[in-house]
């Protein structure tokens, strides 16, 4: 909870892989609230209040997950939501010539998105979406410890990339700052 608030205000990119962490670390303890508590919430160097508050927060997302039906795969909602604000600032920023940093980002990054949509990937998921399911694969194999090839590790620099010039038009969107015309 507290690291999703700080994330979320400062890097909308790693919010969303650390809120699919979450709801993997919830399906991995059974969605039992006793182990969550024991192996994650009791660790936490927080006071008790706090523990409380984050405890309310796992339940919050325990019963959103039970609710959505995304019990064994998927994301709930307020994470789809992310995908979808994401893609429209994305066409926006692609539609718009005052960004041509960014559309030069995309368009290295596009043929790295053709391929990992080649490769399984859901084709009717947005392509950001795809994005975003490399970036936490990849990121689930370095939990896992398993090696990563080159070729790999290549696509998702390209990827990372545009999605931190995205994270960080995210920001400047929020307060304001983007001028699209």
């Amino acid at each position: 909870m507290y690291i999703s608030q700080q994330l979320k205000q400062q890097n909308i990119a790693e919010y969303l892989l650390y809120m699919w962490q979450i709801e993997d670390l919830i399906r991995a303890n059974g969605f039992d609230m006793e182990k969550i508590r024991k192996n994650i919430i009791d660790p936490y160097p927080i006071t008790e209040e706090q523990k409380k508050a984050l405890e309310q927060w796992y339940q919050d997302l325990i019963n959103m997950m039970h609710d959505e039906g995304v019990m064994k795969k998927g994301h709930i909602q307020i994470n789809k939501n992310v995908i979808v604000w994401l893609t429209d600032l994305h066409l926006r920023l692609l539609h718009s010539p005052k960004f041509p940093y960014y559309s030069a980002a995309y368009y290295k990054a596009l043929p790295f998105i053709v391929e990992l949509r080649a490769k399984g990937a859901d084709k009717d998921a947005p392509e950001l979406e795809t994005c975003f399911d490399a970036m936490y694969g990849v990121l689930m194999l370095k939990l896992q410890k398993k090696t990563i090839s080159e070729e790999t590790q290549k696509a998702l620099k390209v990827v990372g990339d545009l999605l931190a010039i995205l994270a960080g038009y995210y920001i400047k969107d929020k307060q304001g700052e983007l001028d699209f015309e």
